[in-house]
């Protein structure tokens, strides 16, 4: 959860249009239908199109779901990206009810470094659509670019950001970083004065709890025509942030699950996740890793389910309206005593023990850049107390309350938002040790905010890496938790305020484009437009650069670069 939530390379094979979306996907009328009427529950055949993921040096995870009366063998097929489309490699897979009709093949034997065409077909013939990969590469690598999203709340509007990205046709793979669905009932979150009309009504319009649920929620979701779309055109590397499940969950539960009306958040939690790795393609390993040649390893971490501790929270901490100094006093005494407790994980002591190994075996490779494919922001982040100052007299009492215990948290010297590592003061530390120890080049990907940010990241005084913390592809930031302040103006008292932030933007939705390269990391911050209508038109972007071996980032852009592509 964010805190804006409510309370509680290689040039690219060609792309052929009418070959890779077929039956009129890309028509216009489709597009301005709601999304509702987009996809059949009871369609037969393939009804959601293809998807890649886990790629490596010889192997792909390929997807597809077939809706049929009984299970049925589908046959897959990989082939050459060139105008001969040789079948390279070939298979079997079963798509059954016991999995929601999804299926889930790796395709191995194949090359290094290469982009590929594949399909599956059906015993009566019929082929879904035509998908595109590629696998890593294994030797000398002087670039790979990664468009990266998070926070994908249908409600709230349009994939504009997922359209964007496969149209511009410059990417490697594509990272998302979770918050790829969201449990809400129709009317939460969004409201229903927020929602978008096109993009409704939810599928199932309560709150998603059981594994029926989650897969009607998937589906819907994933007949989304640019969600399809990019799934098609790249691989994606992909992991779960809280609401694949429910708002700030953690190991042992969740803000948004009260199992005295919906059960053992046991069963709630092994729905979700299975309902994820039926959907998505994604193996079943909780957290992996996928080797660059020798510029990145990038490490891709599990930060919610499996040993996350229960979250701290400011309004448990200051539940009665106390005098100011009684506050910060209570704050000041958390801060010295459970705030620091070492035995709070976020990682758990198997990942943490891998992650560590990890890092040195890549620096010992000679590897460049040790990026983590991870959640929530690792950067030091406090509230600004200037902001208090600008609240005009109208501003709901549930957002003065907010701003104000994190003002009187920052006088305490304590983080704004405990849902991020933030929280766990302890266990980043132990990750930040463990990079330092390796002499990593730690570059940090994480979402969850819905908001832009570049970090300088550091540990007792050493320099240990970079962070870029991607916004939202839809759901609302800072502006619709802050309206009546200019978004200027929270973005400039943060940046003020927190050392290690060195720009961020307040205000408006997209995506990431990391582009590694052997010197430096680029980051350019893609704005949308708009995502209450549906277009991919664009504000201009702004770069960010972090330089090898610095462990900082360059000077960031005094003024907003344009677009790149």
């Amino acid at each position: 959860m964010s805190q804006t939530e409510p309370p509680a390379s290689p040039r690219l094979p060609a792309l052929d249009r009418r070959s890779l979306l077929r039956g009129g996907l890309l028509g216009g009328g489709l597009f301005a239908a709601p999304l509702a009427a987009q996809f059949d529950p009871g369609a037969a055949g393939f009804t959601h199109g293809v998807a890649s993921g886990e790629p490596g040096h010889e192997r792909v995870l390929l997807w597809t779901r077939y809706r049929a009366a009984q299970d049925v063998t589908l046959t897959w097929q990989v082939l050459s990206a060139d105008a001969n489309r040789r079948v390279v490699a070939e298979g079997e897979v079963v798509a059954s009810p016991v999995n929601d009709w999804c299926c889930k093949p790796w395709a191995e034997g194949l090359a290094p470094g290469r982009w590929y065409y594949f399909r599956f077909i059906a015993p009566d013939g019929t082929t879904s659509d035509l998908g595109r990969t590629r696998t890593l590469p294994r030797e000398n690598v002087s670039r790979w670019k990664m468009a990266v999203f998070s926070c994908s709340n249908l409600g709230f509007g349009w994939f504009n950001a997922y359209a964007r990205a496969a149209e511009t046709n410059q990417f490697d793979c594509v990272l998302h970083l979770g918050d790829y669905l969201y449990e809400y009932p129709q009317g939460t979150y969004p409201g229903e004065r927020q929602t978008v009309r096109s993009r409704a009504p939810l599928d199932p319009q309560s709150e998603v709890v059981a594994l029926a649920d989650y897969r009607a929620r998937y589906a819907q979701y994933r007949s989304d025509p640019d969600l399809r779309r990019i799934h098609q055109l790249y691989p994606m590397i992909a992991g779960w942030d809280d609401h694949e499940s429910s708002n700030d969950s953690w190991e042992g539960g969740a803000q948004n699950h009260q199992p005295e009306t919906e059960g053992p958040w046991s069963v709630r939690k092994a729905a979700a996740m299975k309902a994820y790795r039926e959907w998505m393609p994604v193996s079943d390993e909780p957290w992996a890793e996928y080797q660059v040649g020798d510029l990145a390893t990038l490490f891709r971490l599990e930060t919610r389910l499996s040993d996350r501790s229960k979250q701290f929270d400011y309004n448990t901490l200051l539940r009665s309206n106390l005098p100011p100094e009684e506050a910060i006093a209570r704050l000041e005494a958390f801060r010295d005593g459970d705030y620091i407790d070492p035995s709070r994980e976020v990682l758990g002591m198997q990942q943490q023990a891998w992650l560590a190994d990890g890092f040195k075996r890549s620096k010992a490779s000679g590897t460049k850049w040790q990026v983590l494919v991870q959640q929530v922001l690792m950067g030091k982040l406090a509230s600004a107390t200037s902001i208090t100052d600008t609240l005009p007299d109208n501003t709901p009492d549930y957002i003065r309350e907010r701003v104000v215990a994190g003002a009187l948290a920052s006088r305490a010297e304590l983080p704004l938002n405990m849902d991020a590592w933030d929280g766990y003061p302890a266990a980043r530390a132990r990750l930040f040790e463990a990079a330092l120890a390796a002499d990593a080049n730690l570059v940090s990907l994480a979402g969850d905010t819905h908001n832009a940010w570049a970090f300088d990241l550091a540990h007792e005084g050493a320099k240990v890496g970079v962070e870029f913390g991607g916004h939202s592809v839809t759901s609302p930031g800072l502006e619709g938790y802050l309206p009546h302040i200019p978004p200027e103006t929270v973005a400039g008292a943060l940046v003020a305020r927190n050392p290690e932030l060195k720009w961020m933007n307040a205000s408006k939705r997209g995506y990431m484009a990391i582009e590694l390269t052997p010197g430096v990391v680029h980051c350019d911050y893609h704005f949308m437009h708009d995502v209450r209508s549906r277009n991919d038109a664009v504000n201009p972007s702004h770069r960010v650069t972090a330089v090898l071996d610095a462990r900082e980032l360059t000077e960031p852009c005094t003024s907003d670069c344009d677009v790149i592509f």
